[in-house]
């Protein structure tokens, strides 16, 4: 039974994708594109499936970010099919008309308009059949008739919701559906926390989903009311460091969270920063204050580990916690070390002057033993 369980689990990954794969496989084409323009119609779009708040139209704008090109977002739920093919207009001779197209589509050599870029049709599960008529064209074609074209720079990205997920999703045409690229976007913990940690997230949000992956995306909850998912947990993140900011009480905070991942998820994350709070201070502890120790539940593990690195990047001067950060990670176990300063590479990706100071640091040699011995012992395993 365990074998079979474990295969059936083997087989769930090599059908889907996580966040870091799609987007791996998205700069790939946009390279291909770059590096040889007689691609761009060649090579498919790509359609993102996967349930709400997965993060599908997020990880596109994230490789537009990372790579400084342009994006334009459709969400095509909230559009008519004159939007995309564009707007009639009688000609002046009155012997047919022309079509204003839409001003939005990326055209080079209009000023403002990057050389580079994608457009993404989000929700188009969403769209009503008239509506993905009309992008037909758009998406497999890369124009609307003589009027418009695709610039060779820009590709086309589509992502929409599974009807498995109870959300408004109609059946996509197999003419349509045999022109796309599918990838199934699964929710990685490790991915997320990844992501979360970089971005800034709140340290407690990134220790809990660590602690609890399970709950990273869970629609077994009440759909019809806040439940986990990767969206709702960087709404908490957003909402916790605004009552910190404001002093808000945790009653209200509470109520807050409750509402957007479901009163089961949120009495778990708040019996979370309940344990946290029992710790000792981990900001003392790297000031040298409180001597350097390691909890023994492993909520409190997770909570810690998770904090360091975000005290750090937060600080002026991390300068003065370097000792007391490496007497933490002297008192580690490898893999919680390992653990740590990845967290601290994931940060100061941000901020290299923190990555350089520690590696400079005369006790590095002591972290670069223990997390190369941890190395090995992963490797030989």
């Amino acid at each position: 039974m365990e074998d079979d369980d474990t295969m059936n689990n083997h087989l769930e990954q090599l059908k889907t994708c996580n966040v870091s794969e799609a987007q791996t496989i998205l700069k790939h084409h946009l390279s291909a594109i770059w590096e040889n323009p007689k691609l761009s119609g060649k090579l498919p779009p790509i359609m993102i499936w996967g349930p709400p708040g997965i993060g599908k139209s997020t990880l596109v704008r994230g490789v537009t970010e990372e790579l400084n090109i342009g994006f334009v977002d459709v969400r095509l739920a909230q559009r008519e099919p004159v939007d995309i093919r564009g707007l009639p207009v009688p000609r002046e001779d009155r012997q047919g008309i022309d079509w204003i197209v839409s001003s939005e589509w990326p055209r080079i050599g209009v000023e403002g308009t990057p050389e580079r870029g994608i457009i993404l049709f989000d929700e188009l599960t969403a769209a009503d059949s008239t509506l993905q008529v009309a992008a037909y064209e758009f998406i497999l074609d890369r124009r609307l008739g003589e009027l418009y074209k695709v610039p060779d720079g820009w590709y086309i990205v589509a992502a929409g919701n599974r009807a498995e997920d109870n959300a408004v999703a109609r059946t996509m045409s197999s003419a349509l559906a045999n022109r796309f690229l599918h990838l199934d976007l699964s929710a990685g913990s490790d991915d997320w926390c990844n992501w979360a940690m970089s971005t800034g997230h709140h340290p407690d949000v990134v220790g809990f989903i660590r602690f609890r992956p399970d709950l990273l995306l869970d629609m077994s909850a009440h759909h019809e009311r806040g439940w986990p998912s990767p969206r709702s947990w960087s709404r908490v993140s957003d909402e916790v460091r605004l009552a910190e900011k404001s002093g808000l009480s945790d009653r209200f905070l509470c109520l807050i969270i409750d509402g957007l991942i479901g009163i089961g998820a949120g009495m778990e994350f708040k019996a979370f920063r309940d344990s946290k709070s029992l710790l000792p201070d981990v900001r003392a502890m790297l000031n040298g204050t409180v001597k350097a120790q390691f909890p023994e539940k492993l909520d409190q593990q997770w909570a810690m580990i998770t904090s360091l690195a975000p005290i750090l990047v937060e600080e002026e001067e991390p300068e003065q916690f370097f000792d007391g950060l490496f007497n933490i990670l002297k008192v580690l176990q490898p893999s919680w070390a390992q653990l740590a300063w990845h967290d601290i590479e994931t940060v100061s990706e941000k901020r290299n002057d923190l990555y350089d100071a520690l590696c400079s640091h005369p006790r590095h040699k002591e972290l670069e033993d223990k997390v190369l011995r941890a190395a090995l012992v992963g490797v030989e395993a």
